[in-house]
């Protein structure tokens, strides 16, 4: 098959897609497909970014005002390598690349992707309106207060936010990899951490802490993978541990009771359903030393990198990487045809726009 793989683009999660994307293009070729990559924020695929690997910080606010500012996504649709492709693989993190902007735009132009639809990304990537619908399905999601750009804190929000106690996590709504999330135990550090989650989105959640055990389910094609336990070296899974080998150790199939490990998976699977999510995504929770779980976030396009949790639930299951990415592909390619590409007519790529003819390895 024609494959072409979407990479990088404009988020705080950049370095992470340019990994991920990278590893599935070579999985697949390495399965026989012809594979391109495409990163939609500059059209070319950043090898030196390659080299360099995931680093321990995420691009700065800055840095990536600098990509957006370029605006290749716009002509996406006109890439031969994109209208051309079998099935066009997202291999984004975060911002556009995951929040159904772009899934959006691929819809408008009739072209199949892995991965949920526009409305679901976007419901999974506003993490206040997914953790209502998950509470709507019966998953119990920890007490919240959203604060907004405007910075105007009434008496009532103070209320609110004083009965969520300390420690809080304080994160951006609508960022992963624990972008600009801080968990903050003293009275006094909690404007800082605010004004830090505020450099990355318009809103910021403030969530009561669940103390105890980190866990996550993968689902794929609506089925839950085993579950897995993250125990990272530092208090929190951050960006960091995340993505630096021996930063945290990933136990897969977690150390649980039967029982407890079903409940978990069934949990998962409502999640996934509450969102109207499909193909692949991750569902992540605490357990507390009481034994009740609470659900954390639903992650629609999960790293794929070196690192990273699907992988490694789905090689608990018995799956390769190649095989994982080779079922991606199919998933995208059982749902069925929705939009009429032949009522579509992209536009032109800019004089001197990349075509999208490359090659995902040097």
């Amino acid at each position: 098959m024609n494959l072409t793989v979407l990479l990088g683009g404009t988020s705080a999660e950049r370095d992470v897609s340019i990994a991920s994307g990278l590893r599935i293009a070579t999985a697949l070729r390495e399965r026989g497909h012809r594979v391109t990559a495409v990163d939609p924020a500059s059209g070319e695929v950043d090898l030196e970014a390659l080299r360099r690997g995931v680093g321990v910080e995420p691009p700065t606010p800055e840095e990536l005002e600098r990509l957006r500012a370029g605006g290749f996504a716009a002509t996406l649709l006109a890439l031969h390598a994109v209208r051309a492709a079998d099935v066009v693989v997202l291999g984004l993190h975060g911002g556009s690349g995951e929040d159904g902007t772009i899934q959006a735009m691929l819809d408008l132009g009739g072209v199949r992707y892995t991965g949920s639809g526009h409305l679901a990304s976007a419901l999974a990537m506003d993490k206040d309106l997914s953790k209502h619908l998950f509470r709507a399905a019966g998953v119990r999601t920890a007490d919240w207060v959203m604060l907004t750009g405007s910075g105007r804190r009434t008496p009532d929000v103070e209320r609110e936010i004083a009965a969520l106690g300390l420690p809080v996590v304080v994160k951006p709504s609508k960022q992963g990899s624990t972008v600009g999330l801080s968990v903050v135990k003293r009275a006094e550090d909690l404007d800082a951490a605010v004004a830090e989650a505020f450099r990355y989105d318009d809103e910021v959640m403030l969530e009561r802490f669940v103390p105890g055990r980190e866990l996550t389910v993968g689902i794929l094609g609506g089925e839950a993978l085993p579950v897995g336990e993250i125990i990272p070296q530092k208090e929190i899974y951050d960006y960091e541990c995340k993505y630096t080998p021996g930063m945290a150790v990933e136990e897969f199939p977690a150390r649980l009771e039967p029982a407890v490990a079903a409940a978990l998976q069934e949990q998962a699977r409502r999640a996934f359903r509450a969102l109207k999510l499909r193909g692949c995504a991750r569902i992540d929770f605490r357990l507390t030393p009481a034994g009740e779980s609470y659900c954390l976030e639903a992650n629609t396009l999960p790293g794929m990198t070196e690192t990273s949790l699907i992988p490694q639930a789905a090689a608990a299951a018995g799956l390769s990487f190649g095989e994982l990415c080779e079922r991606l592909v199919q998933l995208a390619l059982d749902e069925p045809a929705t939009h009429d590409t032949a009522t579509v007519a992209p536009a032109a790529a800019p004089t001197g726009a990349p075509t999208g003819a490359m090659e995902p390895l040097a």
